[in-house]
C-alpha cells in the first residue's frame, strides 16, 4: 500500500540522510600556474595523490606550484595510411597494382591502353 501512495509523487529533492557524524576529511589549497599565467587553487584532501597537471581555464595544461616536475610521456608515432600500406606491400608491388587499375578505368571509358614508359 504505501508503495502506490509514493508512487507519482516527486520526491527527488527529499534525503533522508543527515548531516550528522558525517567528518569531512582536511584539506589544502594547491595552486598552479598555466604558461599563460592563469592561476587556479584547488582543494584537495590530505589523503588524495595532487596530480602535477591540471588543465588550465585557456585549455592549456598548468603545472603544481611547488610541486615535482611531470614525467614526460613519450607519444607514439601515428602511423597514416601510406605507412600501413608499406607494411603490408613493396613499391614494386603497388606501381603494378595501380598500373592494373588505371587500365581498368581506360578500358571502361573506352581509351586505349597506353604503354608505360621505363626510366
Amino acid at each position: 500500500m504505501a508503495e502506490r501512495s509514493l508512487r507519482g509523487t516527486n520526491l527527488s529533492w527529499l534525503s533522508f540522510e543527515s548531516d550528522e557524524g558525517v567528518t569531512f576529511s582536511e584539506r589544502r589549497i594547491t595552486r598552479y600556474t598555466c604558461p599563460e599565467g592563469h592561476v587556479s587553487e584547488l582543494p584537495f584532501s590530505v589523503e588524495a595523490e595532487v596530480p602535477p597537471l591540471w588543465e588550465c581555464r585557456c585549455g592549456l595544461d598548468a603545472k603544481l606550484n611547488d610541486g615535482p616536475e611531470p614525467e614526460v610521456k613519450a607519444g607514439k608515432h601515428q602511423r597514416t595510411h601510406w605507412d600501413m600500406l608499406l607494411e603490408r606491400r613493396s613499391i614494386p608491388e603497388l606501381e603494378e597494382l595501380l598500373e592494373e587499375r588505371l587500365a581498368l578505368l581506360r578500358a571502361k571509358r573506352g581509351e586505349k591502353p597506353t604503354r608505360r614508359r621505363s626510366a
